[in-house]
């Protein structure tokens, strides 16, 4: 997509749809200079009752030389923060692809700092890319596709280099969002952990990362057993995907992300049923946020050196498939009594988080993962839970997440839960009584990273897959925890 930053007024704009906004309360829009075309679209939010609220939209025919239509979207009420603009905007863009454009403008709809003007901007782009994203490679029914917004221009009072390249962030966040998406809405058959693996290396190349892939045999001599008993169950073999950035210059940090990517999840011998099985080929979306991430660093700039580690298995119910009651091994040394096989994700990332701590020497430690439902009991579909014992590190990464528009709620890591997790023949079991099981699951993880290495876990459970449309994304893969994860890693 074609955008740009421009300081045209609306009205006279050649664009296909041309929006700007209103908040709660106004009775014309924002930033329309020409007092004509502010008029009549005033005269049309009077008829059409128009209050302001974000459901609110306003659809005008445009004059000659100018935008075919004009549309007028409320914000809500008037906030300091950009989240509004980012949804209004991803609105837009869904409306204008209902109305077959393919030229889209913007008008931000308030005067700002340099500072502020440019998280405006940022929040548009990525609200308009979000908004405009359809997963439809596989339809042959042309009359199912929806056009594709070819160009997009931002306007507002002044343009800089620092608005340009706020743009530019927005648009690499954006595309970012939407490759995650893209490998969480791919058919699980079409992603098998091999396939996936050879689809991140690809990547990487693009991306100036270096990749490794460690397939079965590497797994085990590396001491992965956990993992790779997960997988015994699946014909198709085990992937661990390495990548590695290197910042120019001396890094300032060491950043390990940890992505838990099962490719489809059965539940293995503690079967699924059949609905909460229909959406299991998102539970890999963990290590595409972590792809997805890693692929933007040289474009942001990070300073830091950063490792990401993809987990890549299938959870199934083959005649090899581990048991419950089965007493496994795992890189750290600790022993696990298989409770219920539907809780795989775990024996995944605690293999991964043993190997980052002991073999990486990270600054910190992220690990996405879908791993409980329980998580989504707890905060509903939409946000994401947040576990550490680092303050700073959970202070850095909360405050990524509100920059970034997503999600985020802290929840605690009771040690006295921990020991329902400490009975049994094993050192651990892998899953404790019902209730609090978001918070016994992240104590199981935390069980393999030394008190002494800053760890933060985030359970994406809710808000990684949308059973309907949300404002920014249609129903699918949301692509949940790359923004958050870029807005970290450019602050570091």
């Amino acid at each position: 997509m074609d955008i740009r930053v421009v300081r045209h007024d609306l009205g006279r704009m050649r664009a296909d749809v041309a929006a700007c906004f209103a908040y709660e309360g106004d009775r014309e829009p924002r930033g329309i200079e020409d007092p004509a075309v502010r008029q009549a679209l005033a005269r049309e939010m009077r008829a059409s009752r128009f209050s302001g609220l974000p459901s609110d939209l306003v659809t005008w025919n445009g004059g000659s030389g100018g935008p075919r239509k004009l549309l007028v979207l409320g914000l809500g009420r008037e906030r300091a923060e950009p989240d509004a603009l980012r949804t209004g905007s991803a609105r837009v863009a869904r409306a204008a692809a209902r109305l077959g454009a393919e030229r889209l403008a913007i008008r931000l709809p308030r005067e700002a700092s340099l500072s502020t003007a440019a998280e405006d901007v940022r929040a548009a782009v990525e609200g308009a890319l979000l908004g405009a994203y359809h997963f439809e490679r596989h339809l042959t029914d042309g009359a199912r596709r929806l056009p594709r917004v070819r160009s997009l221009e931002i306007s507002l009072s002044g343009s800089s280099p620092a608005l340009v390249r706020a743009a530019r962030l927005g648009e690499v966040a954006a595309l970012a969002v939407c490759r995650a998406r893209d490998l969480v809405n791919e058919g699980p058959s079409r992603k098998a952990p091999a396939t996936l693996a050879r689809q991140a290396a690809a990547a990487a190349r693009a991306s100036g990362l270096t990749c490794r892939v460690h397939g079965p045999a590497d797994l085990r001599r590396m001491g992965f057993h956990a993992l790779l008993a997960v997988a015994r169950g699946s014909k198709q073999p085990a992937r661990v995907v390495h990548l590695r950035y290197r910042p120019p210059g001396k890094p300032r940090a060491r950043v390990v992300l940890v992505g838990k990517g099962v490719t489809f999840d059965s539940g293995g011998l503690n079967l699924k049923s059949d609905d909460s099985m229909l959406t299991m080929k998102m539970d890999m979306a963990g290590a595409a946020a972590v792809l997805a991430a890693m692929t933007t660093l040289r474009s942001i700039g990070c300073r830091a050196e950063v490792h990401g580690l993809l987990g890549l298995v299938e959870n199934m119910g083959g005649g090899d498939a581990y048991k419950p009651g089965d007493i496994l091994a795992s890189f750290s040394g600790k022993t696990i009594e298989v409770m219920n096989t539907d809780a795989e994700g775990r024996l995944v990332l605690c293999d991964l988080l043993a190997y980052a701590a002991e073999r990486l020497a990270p600054s910190w430690i992220v690990d996405l993962a879908t791993l409980t439902g329980a998580c989504v009991v707890a905060l509903g579909a939409e946000a994401s839970g947040v576990f550490t014992r680092d303050e700073a590190l959970a202070t850095a990464v909360l405050a990524a997440g509100e920059r970034a528009g997503e999600k985020l709620w802290r929840l605690p890591l009771y040690d006295e839960y921990l020991r329902a997790l400490q009975k049994g023949p094993a050192d651990l079991r892998s899953t404790g009584k019902r209730w609090g099981g978001a918070i016994t699951a992240a104590l199981f993880l935390g069980e393999f990273v030394p008190r002494d290495v800053p760890w933060l876990h985030v359970d994406i459970a809710g808000p990684a897959y949308a059973e309907q449309d949300l404002p920014e994304a249609p129903a699918g893969g949301t692509g949940a925890g790359v923004a958050t994860l870029i807005r970290w890693l450019e602050s570091l």
